[in-house]
């Protein structure tokens, strides 16, 4: 019997557990591949929902998160931590997912150490280093050193190609986000969801929902404050017509201005960082979305959920160009004035709640774990 392809599985982040949870299951069902999971836990509290809705159990867990790091002071605490884990484990392989900083330094460490590493979601690109801050830059060092390129959409890898990749170490496999999506989908909306509904009367008499997501380090500061102020103003011109739910993430940088702002408007709701299951239930019955998310304009896609995408540049132009997604940067005057060009016309409106998907078919993570097994090292 041939010996199995030990494949590490390594990530930190909510959105990076999203989007692996489905690539450890395939991984797991693969016969001739040892499946080992490793979780940085850059971000403890979100990655945990996560992890616990699709009943995945770390077999090493580094549990990094201090509160208020540095980017430099998460970079050296993983590269520390992770070294004794890849000596220790001897993979042949090690999967990372996206751009985040867990990414960027493992793909260094097995660098270092001559291993063999997957990127998934690799070449979604901006062209502008500073945007997003700091993921552009770490999935670039991702991509320079990754030996096999899992990339979402043919846009991704054409990316790739522009970067001098050669097409035998690019996989287009779809994004395994769309596979999370329709696992997630398939379950019944938890409880607090159908609460939250109910309590601010979403639905009834024609109200509608507007999701807001609005943590993106560069959006730290004037552009996090114009944000504020254009959901101040729709939340004041719609009045009971719209119900803004605005889940705000840990970051004190997001936390302060957010809650001292937005916390006694009786039309915007701020919770904590929601579960991942309920979050998605809740996009189901959005009426438009307002993000700087990466994760979520893929999700939106998905939905068909009219989303207005607050920063300058997207990495996933394959949204716009399917017409569910609209740039439409930072300023206050023009989130305000798109949201209610969509709000107050049905035309408007109903060309962009199309449910396009561009990111796959929702079986990227099979895909995935064949393209290591046929990878010819």
């Amino acid at each position: 019997m041939s010996k199995k392809i030990r494949v590490l599985s390594i990530f930190g982040t909510r959105p990076e557990a999203v989007k692996m949870a489905p690539v450890v299951k395939a991984l797991e069902a693969e016969p001739t591949i040892e499946s080992v999971v490793c979780v940085t836990a850059q971000h403890r509290e979100m990655l945990d929902q996560v992890l616990a809705t699709f009943e995945i159990t770390p077999d090493i867990d580094l549990n990094l998160m201090q509160p208020n790091q540095s980017l430099a002071q998460i970079t050296a605490s993983i590269l520390t931590n992770l070294e004794p884990v890849l000596k220790d484990i001897k993979p042949d392989w090690v999967l990372v997912q996206g751009d985040t900083t867990t990414v960027m330094t493992t793909a260094l460490l097995c660098y270092y150490h001559q291993i063999h590493i997957g990127h998934v979601e690799a070449g979604l690109r901006t062209g502008d280093k500073w945007q997003p801050f700091p993921e552009e830059i770490n999935r670039k060092i991702a991509g320079v050193v990754a030996d096999l390129h899992l990339a979402p959409t043919e846009h991704s890898r054409k990316n790739l190609r522009k970067e001098g990749v050669p097409d035998s170490s690019i996989v287009v496999t779809g994004n395994p986000a769309i596979d999370a999506l329709r696992f997630i989908t398939q379950k019944p909306a938890p409880p607090e969801v159908e609460n939250l509904l109910q309590q601010h009367h979403i639905g009834q008499n024609g109200k509608r929902l507007i999701l807001v997501t609005a943590h993106r380090r560069e959006n730290f500061g004037q552009p996090l404050e114009n944000i504020i102020q254009a959901l101040k103003q729709l939340a004041e011109h719609y009045g009971e017509k719209i119900h803004l739910i605005y889940p705000v993430h840990l970051n004190p940088n997001v936390q302060k201005p957010v809650y001292e702002q937005l916390g006694n408007i009786s039309n915007i709701t701020l919770l904590p960082p929601m579960d991942y299951l309920p979050m998605v239930h809740l996009m189901q019955k959005a009426a438009l979305v307002l993000t700087d998310s990466g994760g979520i304009q893929e999700e939106a896609t998905g939905l068909g959920k009219p989303t207005l995408v607050m920063r300058a540049t997207t990495e996933r132009p394959e949204g716009v160009e399917a017409g569910v997604l609209k740039l439409v940067g930072t300023d206050t005057a023009a989130i305000v004035s798109e949201a209610k060009n969509l709000l107050d016309n049905p035309e408007t409106y109903q060309k962009m709640a199309q449910a396009a998907n561009p990111f796959g078919d929702g079986y990227a993570a099979e895909k995935i774990a064949k393209a290591i097994l046929d990878f010819k090292i």
